[in-house]
This record gives structure tokens, C-alpha cells and sequence, in this order.
């Protein structure tokens, strides 16, 4: 018998296949998928702590814009040395110290039923409401309080919007709102990127003399007049609903304002 003659093993039937046939093209194309897939993975972990960094870097960038201190030409590291962050607890308005600010995630502390609460009234559409939160103080050069960064976050149209807002030391004052993070239709609801629509909420107020929140992100100015009123995004209804939504959430009972009493009463 002939060596072509001899049975042969499934390995050598399938190597004995034409190139095109179907069972080796499958192969190939597994193959590839696998071998790319591994690769891929490979880059994903050995990059991770590179992502990590880049996404603190481009945080703290946010928190200098919104303070209005960056300076591209600037390390960052060393411009956002000016900001003292803080653990804040919510219910009480009052800093803590039960955790290090150097490794505290915020929202860690909101996944985690031990530091955080489930929402039955949830206008910002979060579900889960972290009870601590980090906060930054901005001084001047006398060491008393210039600004206040404040982490915001809620949803809109299509995603979850994480951002900042600034506000003087009066508390009531805004200096700016700023998202670092969403995911709205391009356009549309991302316009909440857009410097000209981000520079409305220079000057606006939060509460009126009598302490009721009023700040509203509508199409239409609201009867407390136009010092708390920041025009609707064109053409992005639900994403403007969400901004609204969140930030008269965040700036309320259930969020900051037993800080911003505390703030206002010198007790900060």
C-alpha cells in the first residue's frame, strides 16, 4: 500500500483539503478571531492603568475648567494642588474623615449598599444616591473659601451625565456647570459641551431671597425671573429635562443644600 493510500488521521484529511474548502476557511477565520480577541485583551490589561490615569487626568482638567483656573500651558498635577478635596456627608452637610480622600470613589460609594441609598423619588434618574461624596474647595490667597466644586450627575436622553458645578462662596451663585462624561445624541444633547451654552450659567442663582430653589433649565423663563433661568438646548427636549432634573435633585434637600446652609452660616 502506498503512503497516499494509507488511512490517514483527522488531522491529515483536513490538511489534505483544498485551500478554499469550507471546513479550512472556517478554521482560518476562527483563528483570526481567537488570536485578535487574545491580543486585544492582552492590550486592554496592560493599558488599564494607563486609561485610569488619563481619566483622572481629564477629571481634574474639568474640575480646573469649571473653576475657571485652567491653564493649558500648565501642569495639571500642580494646578489642581490649589483645590482642597473633602469627604462630604450629605445628610449631615458636614466633612468627614471615616475615609482617605486619596483613594475614596465616588462612585464606588454609590454602588455600595453600606455607603449609599436606593431612591423612591429619583427625578435624576440615578437609582442609588451615594451618602458621601468628594467635594473641592477653592481658597484665596487670605485662606477663605472662593469657590465650591460640587459632582453632579444624572441621566438624559441616552446616558448618565457626570459633571461639575461651581459655585461662589456664597453658595447660591454659580460660577459654571461643566459634564466630563455622557454619552448624548451628537448635536443635540451633547450641546451640553458647547462653551457658548456652558457660559449661560455664569451668574445664575440657585435659590431665591426666601432659600426656594428656582434655578430651571427650560425653554421658557420662569416666573422667578431670568437670574434662574438657563435657555433649554435646541432640539434636545429630554436631554435639557435631564440637566434640569439633576441638578435641582443634586442642589436640594436630599443633596447639598444641609451643605450649602452650612456654608452660608460660616460654618464651613
Amino acid at each position: 500500500m502506498s503512503e497516499d493510500q494509507k488511512p490517514k488521521g483527522a488531522i491529515g484529511r483536513f490538511l489534505a483539503l483544498p485551500p478554499d474548502s469550507v471546513p479550512k476557511t472556517i478554521f482560518i477565520a476562527v483563528s483570526v478571531c481567537l488570536v485578535a480577541s487574545m491580543i486585544v485583551s492582552a492590550a486592554a490589561v496592560a493599558l488599564r492603568p494607563t486609561q485610569a490615569v488619563n481619566a483622572l487626568k481629564d477629571k481634574q482638567i474639568n474640575i480646573l475648567q469649571v473653576a475657571g483656573i485652567y491653564d493649558p500651558n500648565k501642569d495639571v498635577l500642580e494646578s489642581f494642588a490649589a483645590f482642597e478635596p473633602q469627604i462630604l456627608e450629605l445628610a449631615t452637610g458636614e466633612f468627614t474623615d471615616q475615609f482617605d480622600v486619596a483613594t475614596f470613589d465616588d462612585r464606588d460609594a454609590a454602588d455600595d449598599p453600606a455607603t449609599s441609598v436606593a431612591l423612591d423619588d429619583d427625578p435624576a434618574g440615578i437609582g442609588r444616591q451615594g451618602k458621601f461624596v468628594t467635594v473641592y474647595l477653592l481658597r484665596d490667597d487670605a485662606g477663605e473659601i472662593d469657590k465650591v466644586i460640587l459632582p453632579l450627575h444624572g441621566y438624559g436622553l441616552w446616558s448618565t451625565l457626570y459633571g461639575f458645578i461651581a459655585l461662589e462662596e456664597n453658595g447660591n451663585d454659580i460660577f459654571g456647570l461643566q459634564f466630563y462624561e455622557h454619552a448624548e445624541t451628537p448635536g443635540l444633547g451633547a450641546e451640553v459641551d458647547n462653551p457658548r451654552w456652558k457660559a449661560l450659567w455664569n451668574g445664575k442663582k440657585l435659590a431665591d431671597e426666601n432659600g426656594e430653589l428656582q434655578i430651571s433649565v427650560t425653554k421658557a423663563v420662569p416666573a422667578a425671573g431670568a437670574d434662574y433661568h438657563i435657555d433649554a438646548l435646541a432640539g434636545a427636549t429630554l436631554t435639557t429635562v435631564g440637566v434640569h432634573n439633576l441638578v435641582n435633585f443634586w442642589m436640594g434637600e436630599t443633596g447639598y443644600q444641609p451643605f450649602l446652609d452650612n456654608l452660608k452660616a460660616g460654618g464651613i
